[in-house]
C-alpha cells in the first residue's frame, strides 16, 4: 500500500508547528534610530530656535553688538573742573578696574572655588554639568556653572522678565531655556574674549552684597581698601560671598561668612594657591571689617547736588541716557579748591559770628526771635513746631490725645546736633523734638556763591553752615529781600534813560506821592541816621554811600516800573512788585543765585551769561557726549554795564562809601580794584554783601532760619559786618592760592566809547566823619494815606 500524505490529526498529534518570526525587536531598532535622528536634529535645531526666539517662544538672546559690547549698569561719576572726583549717581555701585589692579590671589581664589578647570573649557564644563546632574538626583546642591555662564547671566539678565518668552512662564522649561541661553552666550564669550578679559569683566560685574558691585567697591566696602591690596583671607571672604550675597554677607551674616570664607581657603589650599599651614593659619582667623557702604548718591553733602541733578535729570531726558546705570562722567565748573576756600571763609566768620549773636541775646536775657517791637515773640517755637511734618505725624497717632502728643513733644533721648563747638561740626545732646526744634533756631544761616562772569561758570557753592545738618540750600532754594543790593538796579536803569554817574540829586528829605489800588498815597523815606546833609550828591557817591533819600528820588524819577524791568533784563527772575520802595529792595524776595548772575551782567560788558554748574559730559569710555558752552545774550549797552561797574567800584573809592571795611584784609597788592555793595532789610533780619573782582562775581546773605531771628542794631548787624567779611576771608584765600591763578589788578578798560562824564568830584559831609552803613531798618517806610490811613500792604515787612 502506497504512503499517505499526513492528515492535520496527525499533525496535531504527533508534531509541533513551526512559530511566527517575530519582528518587534527590527521595530523598536528603527524606533530608536528615528529617535535619535530627531535628538541630533533637535539638537542641532534648537541653539537656533533659541537664539532667533522662533516664534518669540524663548525670549531675546544677547545680540552680536551686546556680545562685543556688553553694556553693563556702572555708576556715573561726578568731577570738578580741576579733576577731583567729589561724587557718585548709581542703583549698582560698580567702578570698573584693569585685571592687572586686582589681587592675583582674589583671581586664584575664584578659580580654585569656583571653576577648577577654567582655562580647561570653552564656556561649558561638561564634567561639571554631569557632577551636578548626579548631585542633584542623590538630593545634594552642587552647581556646574562656569565663570563664564555666570558672567553671561549678569551680563545680560538671561532670567529677567524681559528677556523671556512664551515658553519662559512655564516650570521647569523657563530653566531649560535659560541654561540653554547661558551655554550659548558663554561660548560666544569665549570666541570674543580671552580668559584674563572674562576674567576681568567677572570681577567687575558680581554682586558682592551691601550694594556693592564688582570687586572695586566690594573691598571698599567691606575692607576700605583697594582690590590690590586684598590679603588673602579678605579675598577668600569675597568670593565666598560670591555664592550667596545676602546668606554670607558678614556684616549681617558673620558666622555663616566665617564657614564660607574656609570652605573657600580649602579650596585654594587643595589648588595649591597657599601652603596647608598657611591655609590652617588663616581659617583659625576672624574675619576683621572695616565696613562702609555708599549711599545710592555718593560722596560729600553738598548743597548744589540739587541743582546737578535736576540739570542732568533734564539732559538724560531728552537725550535717552540713565545716569545712573550708564557710567557717565560728570564735569562740573565748580573748582574744588575754590568751594574749599568758600567753605572755610563762611565757617570761620559765622563761628564768630555766631558767638557774638549767642552774647548778644544772651545779655539781653531773651531768646532772639522778637516781634516789630523787639519782644520776644510768645510760643514761637510750639508754633514753628506745629509746622513741621514730624508734629504733623505725631498729631495723627495721638488724634484726640493730647497729653500723649504733648508728651511726645517733651519726650527726651540722645539727638546728634550741630555745633561751632568741635572741629567736626557734631555733638551729641538729650533732648526733646521741642528743645532741639529751639536749639537749632538760634543758629544765624549763610548763603554763598561765586560765579566767572565771562563764562557763567560757578566756581563756588555753599548753601548753608553744614549739609549734614541743614539741607536747606540758601544759595538758590532761599530768598529773602535784597535790601540796598538792590539799589544798583535803581541807577542801571537811570545810567541807561541818559543819566550819569556825575548827575546830581539833594539829599534831603522828600515825600512820594503815588497811588496804589485807586487810593492817593504817599511815602517819606527815612536816611539810615534820619538826617540829611543837604549835598547835592552825584549818583556815584549817593550810591556808594547807599543814601536812601536820593535812591528814591532817583526812583520816582526813573519810573519803579522800569526799575522791575531793568532788574529782569540782567538776571533777577523772581516776581518784583513795582512799587516806590523798590529800590530798596523790598519788592520782592530773590535768591543769591539770581543777585550773582544780575551782576555778572556789569563785569560782562552787558551780557548776560547764564549760570552753569556742568561744562561737559562723557560717556564711560572717555568720549564727551556733550559740551555745555556758554549760553550769552546781549542784555544791557556796553557803555552802561561799564559805566555800572565803575559806580561800584565807589564802595570803595568813594568818601564813606560802605564797602570801606575790606580795607582791613589782604587784598589791596598790584593796586587793586574792587567793586561791590552792601545791603541790610528791616530790623537786620538780612545781611547782604555782592563783591566783584575783575575775575569773579561773589554774593553773600547772612540771617536767621525765620524773618523773626536777627540782632537789632547796625554795629552787629549790617551786611557791611556780617556778609562783608566772609567776601573778604574768601579772596584773601583765593589771592594767596597761586595755583588757582587769580591775582590782584584793575578792572577791565571799556571796549566802546564812553560818552558820558564819569570823573567828577564828591563833596564828604562837611566837618562830619563820613560813616559807612547800610541799612534801611530806619527806613521803616512809613507810607502814609492822604487821609492818615496805614501803611499799604505792598510795602509792609
Amino acid at each position: 500500500m502506497a504512503d499517505s500524505q499526513p492528515t492535520s490529526s496527525s499533525l496535531s498529534s504527533g508534531s509541533k508547528p513551526k512559530a511566527p518570526r517575530r519582528r518587534w525587536p527590527l521595530r523598536l531598532a528603527s524606533w530608536a534610530w528615528v529617535l535619535f535622528g530627531l535628538v541630533i536634529i533637535l539638537f542641532l535645531v534648537y541653539p537656533f530656535l533659541v537664539s532667533t526666539n522662533f516664534m518669540f517662544l524663548f525670549g531675546k538672546s544677547p545680540s552680536l553688538a551686546d556680545l562685543e559690547n556688553p553694556k553693563v549698569e556702572q555708576a556715573s561719576e561726578i568731577y570738578t573742573s580741576d579733576g577731583v572726583l567729589i561724587g557718585k549717581y548709581f542703583r549698582e555701585n560698580r567702578s570698573p578696574v584693569a585685571l592687572s589692579q586686582i589681587s592675583p590671589v582674589l583671581v586664584k581664589a575664584l578659580i580654585a572655588t569656583e571653576d577648577v578647570r577654567y582655562y580647561d573649557h570653552s564656556g561649558i564644563d561638561l564634567q561639571a554639568v554631569v557632577g551636578g546632574a548626579f548631585s542633584s538626583l542623590r538630593g545634594e546642591k552642587r552647581g556646574g556653572s562656569t565663570i563664564t555662564q555666570q558672567l553671561a547671566k549678569n551680563l545680560y539678565k538671561i532670567r529677567r522678565q524681559q528677556s523671556r518668552g512664551a515658553l519662559g512662564y512655564i516650570p521647569v522649561v523657563s530653566t531649560i531655556v535659560a541654561k540653554t541661553k547661558e551655554w550659548l552666550t558663554a561660548v560666544d564669550l569665549e570666541q570674543r574674549y580671552t580668559k584674563e578679559e572674562i576674567l576681568r569683566m567677572y570681577l567687575n560685574t558680581v554682586e558682592y552684597g551691601s550694594s556693592a558691585f564688582g570687586i572695586k567697591v566690594a573691598a571698599k566696602t567691606f575692607f576700605h581698601t583697594s582690590p590690590d591690596s586684598l590679603k588673602p583671607e579678605e579675598a577668600a571672604m569675597l568670593v565666598g560671598v560670591l555664592n550667596n550675597p545676602t546668606a554670607y554677607n558678614p556684616k549681617f551674616h558673620p558666622a555663616a561668612a566665617l564657614r564660607r570664607r574656609n570652605v573657600v581657603l580649602d579650596r585654594m589650599g587643595q589648588a595649591g594657591v597657599l601652603p596647608a599651614a598657611q591655609i590652617q593659619a588663616l581659617k583659625a582667623t576672624p574675619i576683621v571689617l572695616n565696613y562702609h557702604v555708599e549711599p545710592h548718591i555718593d560722596g560729600p553733602d553738598t548743597y548744589f547736588r540739587s541743582a546737578i541733578s535736576q540739570f542732568v535729570d533734564a539732559w538724560c531726558d531728552s537725550t535717552g541716557h540713565d545716569m545712573y546705570r550708564d557710567g557717565m562722567k560728570i564735569y562740573l565748573s565748580i573748582d574744588s579748591r575754590m568751594q574749599a576756600h568758600a567753605e572755610e571763609a563762611l565757617h570761620e566768620r559765622m563761628k564768630a559770628l555766631q558767638r557774638q549773636f549767642d552774647n548778644f541775646w544772651r545779655n539781653r536775657g531773651s531768646n532772639p526771635w522778637v516781634d516789630e517791637k523787639g519782644q520776644e515773640i510768645p510760643d514761637f517755637i510750639l508754633t514753628q513746631m506745629k509746622r513741621t511734618e514730624s508734629y504733623k505725624s505725631l498729631a495723627n497717632r495721638y488724634k484726640n490725645q493730647p497729653q500723649r502728643l504733648d508728651s511726645a513733644l517733651n519726650a527726651k533721648r540722645p539727638m546728634k546736633v550741630f555745633t561751632w563747638k568741635h572741629d567736626d561740626n557734631d555733638t551729641t545732646l538729650v533732648m526733646s523734638p521741642l528743645d532741639s526744634l529751639a536749639y537749632y533756631k538760634h543758629f544765624l544761616q549763610s548763603g554763598m556763591m561765586c560765579m566767572d562772569p565771562y563764562t557763567g561758570q560757578i566756581k563756588a557753592w555753599v548753601g548753608g553752615l553744614d549739609f549734614r545738618f541743614f539741607q536747606y540750600d540758601h544759595v538758590k532754594q532761599g530768598k529773602r529781600q535784597a535790601g540796598s543790593t538792590f539799589k544798583p538796579f535803581v541807577y542801571l536803569t537811570a545810567l541807561d534813560n541818559g543819566y550819569s554817574p556825575c548827575d546830581r540829586i539833594r539829599d534831603q528829605r522828600v515825600t512820594i506821592n503815588y497811588v496804589e489800588n485807586g487810593q492817593p498815597m504817599e511815602w517819606k523815606p527815612d536816611n539810615v541816621t534820619r538826617e540829611y546833609t543837604g549835598i547835592n550828591m552825584t549818583l556815584r557817591h549817593a550810591m556808594a554811600r547807599s543814601v536812601n533819600s536820593v535812591t528814591a528820588q532817583l526812583t520816582e524819577k526813573v519810573g519803579w516800573e522800569n526799575v522791575a524791568k531793568y532788574a529782569h533784563k540782567v538776571g533777577i527772575t523772581s516776581p518784583l512788585l513795582p512799587v516806590p520802595s523798590i529800590g530798596l529792595g523790598s519788592a520782592g524776595d530773590v535768591s543769591v543765585y539770581e543777585m550773582v548772575d544780575a551782576y555778572s551782567t556789569f563785569l560782562n560788558n552787558g551780557f548776560r551769561s547764564d549760570p552753569r554748574l556742568v561744562t561737559r559730559i562723557e560717556d564711560r569710555n572717555g568720549n564727551v557726549i556733550q559740551q555745555f558752552d556758554p549760553v550769552q545774550h546781549r542784555a544791557i549797552p556796553a557803555e552802561t554795564a561799564w559805566l555800572m561797574t565803575y559806580m561800584l567800584r565807589g564802595g570803595m573809592e568813594e568818601p564813606g562809601g560802605t564797602s570801606q571795611a575790606l580795607w582791613d584784609y589782604e587784598l589791596w597788592k598790584n593796586d587793586n580794584q574792587i567793586g561791590g555793595k552792601t545791603g541790610t532789610t528791616s530790623n537786620y533780619s538780612d545781611g547782604w554783601y555782592m563783591g566783584m573782582t575783575k575775575d569773579l562775581m561773589t554774593g553773600v546773605w547772612v540771617g536767621g532760619e525765620d524773618r523773626s531771628i536777627h540782632f537789632v542794631g547796625s554795629q552787629q548787624g549790617e551786611g557791611g559786618r556780617t556778609a562783608l567779611p566772609i567776601f573778604g576771608k574768601f579772596m584773601e584765600k583765593i589771592y594767596q592760592d597761586k595755583e588757582l591763578g587769580y591775582t590782584p589788578g584793575h578792572f577791565p578798560k571799556p571796549t566802546v566809547k564812553i560818552n558820558k562824564k564819569y570823573t567828577c568830584v564828591s563833596e564828604s559831609e562837611p566837618r562830619r566823619r563820613a560813616v559807612a552803613v547800610d541799612t534801611i531798618a530806619a527806613d521803616n517806610l512809613l507810607e502814609q494815606m492822604n487821609n492818615g490811613g496805614g501803611v499799604p500792604d505792598s510795602l509792609r515787612r
